[in-house]
């Protein structure tokens, strides 16, 4: 799944099971590019959630989801 545009977390269909992922945080290490995504606790799996373009973006993703905290991955 790609995400083109601006994608609030609250339009999206996605499940979160907290028993089988979690909330990470992908940065592109070149571009500086951030997408909120679940990451698949056994084999490594992401679903892309959410385009982060500021802290508000981050905030509406926590509280859609539940999230208290955010790992980041590069």
């Amino acid at each position: 799944m790609k995400l083109f545009g601006r994608r609030k977390a609250k339009e999206t269909a996605v499940h979160f099971d907290p028993e089988t992922q979690y909330a990470v945080i992908r940065s592109s290490i070149c571009t500086g590019e951030k997408v909120a995504d679940f990451k698949n606790k056994t084999d490594g799996h992401f679903i892309e959630v959410i385009l982060i373009r500021s802290a508000a973006d981050e905030k509406e993703f926590k509280e859609t989801y539940g999230v208290d905290s955010l790992k980041v991955e590069y």
